[in-house]
């Protein structure tokens, strides 16, 4: 049987990266809340047009309505899958509680705060491909160029301090709570972020393995 995976921690923590490897690795579907919001809408269901009316006025979709979609997406995966942005909140980790999902692991890449910070102000991404790189730690062979598919790289205009540490604050106020939540239910495993990302990669696999 394919696990059910929650990937928990800051932004700027590397949980895209390691979804991805992951999720190749274990062949399970990656589902993000904006993957969700998007099918949702794309395929005009009754969920998905509420959502459209939240989205389309530059609204936060509410807690009762991103819980129905997740729900109804959830429905349909019967063999693993690896949840990336949700739950966000006690209320949202509670919902997905009570709908009867199992989660096998909570996977919390643990990361100070002071590393997120150098982390995002120095991240670029490839526009094509989505590969992050670091203009410090990880620059690319050839400036402003993706290794992979030698797309254009960006900085992201939110990826600056003042951004940055709001988004932590939200965090540490909406997200963090979670970690309690789930230690109760004997699901949560942390993880070291500042390893290479290869370490955390076989570091999440062994605990996926005791914990099958």
């Amino acid at each position: 049987m394919k696990s059910n995976i929650i990937l928990l921690g800051p932004p700027g923590a590397g949980k895209g990266t390691q979804a991805k490897s992951l999720c190749e690795t274990l062949k399970i579907p990656h589902i993000s809340t904006g993957d969700m919001l998007r099918q949702a809408r794309s395929e005009g269901t009754e969920l998905g047009k509420l959502a459209e009316s939240y989205l389309g006025a530059g609204k936060l979709v509410p807690d009762d309505l991103v819980n129905a979609i997740v729900a109804e997406r959830l429905r349909k995966e019967n063999g693993g899958y690896l949840l990336d942005g949700y739950p966000r909140t006690l209320v949202q980790a509670k919902a997905l509680k009570d709908s009867g999902q199992r989660i096998d692991a909570v996977i919390l890449i643990d990361v100070e705060d002071a590393s997120i910070v150098e982390r995002i102000i120095h991240r670029l991404s490839c526009a094509d491909c989505g590969r992050v790189f670091h203009d410090v730690n990880m620059p690319p062979k050839i400036k402003g160029c993706c290794d992979h598919c030698k797309g254009e790289l960006r900085r992201r205009a939110d990826d600056n301090e003042i951004v940055v540490r709001e988004r932590l604050r939200v965090y540490h106020d909406e997200t963090a709570p979670l970690i309690d939540f789930y230690e109760k239910d004997n699901v949560l495993y942390k993880v070291d972020g500042g390893a290479p990302i290869n370490d955390i990669l076989n570091n999440i696999l062994n605990i996926l393995k005791k914990a099958a």
